[in-house]
């Protein structure tokens, strides 16, 4: 099920160039990128979060905006790192989940992230799609958003 894509932290990881790396085998590609399936398939609740946050750890609430101290300073740090260099707001995604629902949540992913040339979805990490634009990262293989 693609909601078990959307980590506690509120990171998409169908987004994550580690993600998109796996599901487009990249590295049979020319490519040495990290492989991961995402991180509830991987049964690691959240990269970004478990290791700091107890519930998270124990698995003990699905999403960070179950805690009591949501937004926690970590979240926020890791935001704030994502909003800058990534173009997206992981406190953001988990407010519009618990207003609007995950089936809202993914439908508007879904146009936000997509491809313009094939559909296919955008990597949040560089802001390239890992079917059509090989060729811009095999250039640079560090690009991150129209980066030359």
């Amino acid at each position: 099920m693609i909601d078990k894509l959307i980590a506690p932290c509120g990171m998409n990881c169908r987004l994550c160039i580690s993600y998109q790396a796996i599901k487009n085998d990249l590295n049979k590609q020319g490519f040495h990128k990290k492989y991961c399936p995402g991180c509830i398939p991987r049964g690691e609740n959240c990269t970004h979060m478990g290791d700091q946050c107890e519930l998270l750890g124990k698995g003990s609430v699905r999403f960070c905006f179950e805690c009591k101290d949501f937004p926690c300073k970590r979240l926020k740090t890791l935001d704030k790192r994502y909003r800058t260099k990534y173009h997206m707001s992981m406190i953001e995604n988990l407010k519009f989940i618990q207003e609007n629902g995950m089936q809202m949540f993914l439908d508007k992913e879904e146009t936000m992230w997509h491809c313009n040339e094939c559909n296919n979805i955008i990597c949040c990490h560089n802001g390239l799609c890992m079917n059509c634009n090989l060729d811009t990262l095999r250039k640079n293989k560090k690009y991150r958003w129209n980066e030359e």
